[in-house]
């Protein structure tokens, strides 16, 4: 997480709360262990081998001295480096106030908590500088630990610098995560505005087209009209009727030029159909996706069947956002309908709504209807096309 992504997460948040109170928790239960633990039973101790050295004191106040070190991890969102630098100076003035007393059970898990926090979270230089330090607060941890001793310092650095690893990884997959993300919103948006193009340029093309069949049929119905004067009536109604049947031809190829206008059934290629739809949900990032189709299967209308392609792909686009989710289409052939119905898991990166939009869009521009639930993290849409004819 860089800096500019930390910006909104840097309040505490109930994981921190969690983490401090269990840091806390340990060291207070550590360090009431070593208030009450008698010099008697820390003889017998260093006797058996369970300790390396006696305690040097049974003061009450190692304890809030200890906190000190804990609740600073509350606001390691704000700066991991302070908190560190704070845990740090509270161990060295630990170590000076109370001497050979027992801290790893509490100090070492801290060390390491920092250590993995340091590297998730903030960048290269400023992580190593977190680690060096933690490094450090695992020397005053151990260096006047009666139960450990200094020697285990061998041990527990290559620990520290192994859980740095693990964090460095961690973040390194983080980014890569949300690099993918960006780029997968990227392409989409790319992908509408390329559509969009594509819709702008095919709507001028068809008005160019419209234009010129409108001043072509005027320009022979007027030819037509101006031909009939001053013919004998048999003629000049035969010439009327032409120009009629003309009339209506034009009116009929002017409904249909208006009708891709208004449905964007652009005939460029050859547009997707119903029957592309298992193509599509093949190219998906989720295993698992059915497409059932049920009823009387025919060729629809050409405005039908791509509006029913377009509303799929709407929906399954952002249902598809959450790889390895499940995806079932299913497709019904009614006499004057043609029901569509989309369920999936819906992720927490999806434009849901977005593409709800585009997909009613699309439904109402045919006359039809469509209608989303979602319950439980789950996506069920239900779209109604009407057929004529």
């Amino acid at each position: 997480m860089d800096a500019t992504q930390q910006q909104g997460s840097r309040g505490i948040k109930p994981v921190d709360w969690l983490l401090a109170g269990g840091l806390t928790a340990i060291g207070v239960l550590l360090m009431l262990e070593n208030i009450q633990m008698p010099d008697t039973e820390v003889q017998q101790a260093i006797a058996e081998g369970s300790m390396v050295h006696g305690t040097s004191s049974h003061s009450f106040w190692m304890i809030p001295v200890f906190v000190l070190a804990t609740v600073p991890v509350l606001w390691w969102r704000r700066s991991i480096l302070a908190v560190t630098g704070v845990s740090v100076a509270v161990l060295a003035l630990h170590d000076v106030l109370f001497g050979w007393v027992t801290r790893c059970g509490a100090g070492l898990p801290l060390a390491f908590v920092l250590t993995f926090l340091g590297a998730l979270t903030v960048k290269r230089t400023k992580a190593w500088i977190v680690c060096g330090l933690n490094v450090v607060l695992t020397g005053l941890v151990l260096v006047v630990d009666a139960t450990t001793g200094p020697s285990v310092i061998l041990l527990a650095v290559p620990v520290v610098v192994i859980v740095f690893a693990v964090g460095l990884a961690a973040r390194h997959r983080s980014v890569l995560n949300q690099e993918l993300a960006n780029r997968e919103a990227e392409l989409r948006q790319l992908r509408d505005e390329r559509a969009a193009l594509d819709v702008a340029d095919d709507r001028a093309r068809l008005s160019q087209q419209l234009d010129g069949l409108l001043q072509d049929r005027l320009g022979e119905l007027t030819t037509a009209a101006e031909s009939a004067d001053g013919l004998p009536p048999a003629e000049a109604k035969a010439v009327l009727e032409s120009i009629e049947s003309g009339s209506r031809q034009t009116l009929d190829d002017m409904r249909e030029i208006v009708g891709l206008l208004r449905g964007d059934d652009l005939a460029l290629a050859p547009s997707p159909t119903v029957a592309h739809l298992d193509t599509l949900l093949a190219r998906l990032r989720t295993a698992h996706s059915r497409l059932t189709v049920t009823g009387d299967p025919r060729a629809l209308p050409a405005t039908v069947e791509l509006s029913a392609f377009r509303i799929v792909e709407h929906l399954i686009t952002a249902l598809a956002d959450q790889a390895g989710a499940p995806i079932e289409v299913a497709v019904r052939f009614e006499a004057d309908a043609l029901e569509i119905r989309v369920n999936g898991q819906v992720g927490e990166s999806a434009d849901l709504k977005a593409a709800v939009a585009r997909a009613k869009e699309r439904a109402r521009l045919l006359g039809g209807s469509l209608e989303v639930k979602v319950s439980k993290g789950r996506a069920g849409a239900v779209a109604y096309l009407p057929v004529v004819g």
